[in-house]
């Protein structure tokens, strides 16, 4: 009784903040098993994201129990007369917003809230996991490592959700060779924006399943995955090598991913890369590898233009591949045209490996320097410009100086399901760049939000300038027709799979794709 007395004045808290008048048989559909809650605490956690540079308030907050909670509330939604708008929330990743609504119900989905959703089950004989929608992929890593199994595919930080990364693609390392997260999963369960639950799978409501892989929350809430799953290895040989000439660099990373199809002992299991422009971080990319007793300096390596190139290689293997590992990367390594004394190696649990940004998030919150502004911004670029584009950017807007980590590593087209929503640019590879800069006000003009930002906008009007067709990942867009320039050709498609499964427009407004169809409150961006 005292559950439905204080979900009641939730509700109730929410009809006064959106100025609704809703029927009482409206607010008996959202009876949830889980809270709905619309306490100060509540909403401020769910106002801000991991950006750091948008705020929007939710009139609540609604902690799930189940699937039929979220479909529940949605359908609520849906069949009010004057309406209001949900997002769905994982971990509070999102760079700008996306997750946010001041309109509506923003719906937690990670399992601390959603205590009461089951833990992933995993079937050895179909190696596949079956994971609630909420799910952090750490978690998932826990479960499936228990029978000896894992994910294909990963990104490079564990502690986002399932249908956070689902929505956008995700990616890693892995990638070249098992294409993105999107690219194995068998089977989704997802409310729609008209509040139906729907099974789907490439046999079973394909255009459902299709439209939300990379949709960006549009068309539904993912409640529960089925992820591929492969035999886990036990150990990983992780190398950083470095370049100081672009070319070569790209070259040899675009060889590596070309051996996608070759049996695993004649490629590498990973393949990244990053752009080093401050010396201050040349030291910070060996640490995890060795002390600092040595500096690597810039002058040493003969860096080009000011700038070094570090590619960055893993090989898996267990007892049964232990003796011929060393063998086996030496073969690819002499193909590679690195600076020979660059060469740095290190060996750990699997784990370990794929968990290896929790470690350096757990130093910043040491010291204070990972709940702040992060203008990251994601770029695809096609591999014809990619030369320009180092020219352009890295060797010019850059300067000599970043805040924080710039990656670059090529991706196959091919391992990427043209049937999804997410866009990707024409070239059979492109580059993922990624800019996962920090802002700190620390004396350092260079590291302020204000430049970085700047930054951020002439990097983007370099490549608009110069005719360089890139696609952004976990794309940030403030009109309409910014984003039919960004889906391109798949606008048409997405629009009327808008129109199928989110007629009223209710979901993730935060992404400023479409405005609802009912006359409700604009976030405070």
């Amino acid at each position: 009784m005292a559950t439905k007395l204080l979900l009641t004045l939730a509700i109730c808290r929410l009809i006064v903040a959106v100025g609704l008048t809703l029927d009482p048989t409206e607010l008996s559909r959202l009876a949830v098993r889980g809270e709905l809650s619309s306490e100060p605490a509540d909403l401020a956690a769910a106002s801000v994201d991991f950006g750091g540079t948008r705020r929007a308030e939710a009139m609540a907050v609604l902690y799930p129990a189940d699937a039929d909670d979220v479909a529940r509330l949605i359908t609520a939604a849906y069949e009010s007369a004057h309406g209001f708008t949900v997002s769905a929330r994982g971990h509070g990743h999102s760079i700008n917003g996306q997750a946010m609504t001041a309109s509506g119900v923003v719906v937690q989905m990670s399992r601390a809230a959603a205590t009461a959703v089951p833990k992933p089950l995993v079937s050895e004989k179909f190696m596949f996991a079956d994971v609630w929608g909420g799910e952090l992929w750490i978690d998932v890593l826990k479960s499936t490592l228990e029978h000896g199994l894992a994910p294909k595919s990963w990104t490079d930080y564990l502690y986002l959700s399932v249908g956070g990364t689902l929505s956008n693609a995700g990616i890693s390392g892995q990638a070249f060779n098992h294409g993105p997260q999107i690219s194995n999963v068998h089977e989704l369960d997802v409310v729609t924006g008209k509040g139906e639950s729907v099974t789907c799978s490439e046999e079973q409501n394909s255009e459902l399943f299709h439209a939300v892989l990379g949709g960006l929350g549009q068309f539904g809430v993912i409640t529960r995955a089925r992820i591929a799953l492969e035999h886990a290895p036990q150990r990983v040989r992780w190398i950083r090598v470095l370049y100081s000439d672009f070319q070569a660099f790209t070259k040899d990373q675009e060889y590596l991913i070309s051996l996608h199809g070759q049996p695993p002992s004649q490629k590498f299991d990973y393949v990244e890369g990053f752009v080093i422009v401050d010396e201050g971080l040349i030291n910070n990319w060996r640490s995890s590898f060795f002390s600092p007793r040595n500096p690597v300096k810039f002058s040493s390596v003969k860096s080009d233009g000011g700038v070094l190139y570090c590619l960055e290689i893993t090989k898996n293997y267990d007892q049964s591949t232990a003796d011929t590992v060393d063998q086996e990367i030496d073969a690819l390594l002499k193909k590679l045209k690195f600076i020979p004394s660059s060469v740095f190696t290190t060996d750990l649990p699997y784990v370990d490996f794929l968990d290896r940004v929790h470690k350096a998030e757990l130093k910043l919150r040491s010291k204070g320097l990972w709940d702040v502004p992060h203008p990251w911004l994601n770029l695809f670029v096609p591999k014809s410009r990619i030369e320009e584009f180092d020219r352009g950017v890295f060797k010019g807007i850059l300067g000599n100086k970043t805040s924080g980590p710039i990656l670059i590593y090529p991706m196959n087209k091919n391992k990427w399901d043209e049937r999804t929503s997410a866009v990707t640019p024409e070239d059979e590879v492109f580059y993922l760049v990624a800019f996962l800069r920090s802002a700190v006000e620390n004396g350092n003009e260079s590291q302020t939000l204000e430049n970085l930002q700047s930054q951020n906008r002439d990097i983007l009007k370099f490549c608009k300038e110069s005719g360089i067709q890139m696609k952004q990942y976990l794309p940030h867009y403030s009109t309409q027709q910014e984003w039919k320039e960004h889906f391109g050709e798949k606008w048409e498609r997405f629009q009327q799979r808008k129109l199928q499964f989110d007629p009223k427009h209710i979901l993730s407004t935060g992404q400023l794709i479409f405005t609802p169809s009912f006359n409700a409150m604009t976030a405070s961006w």
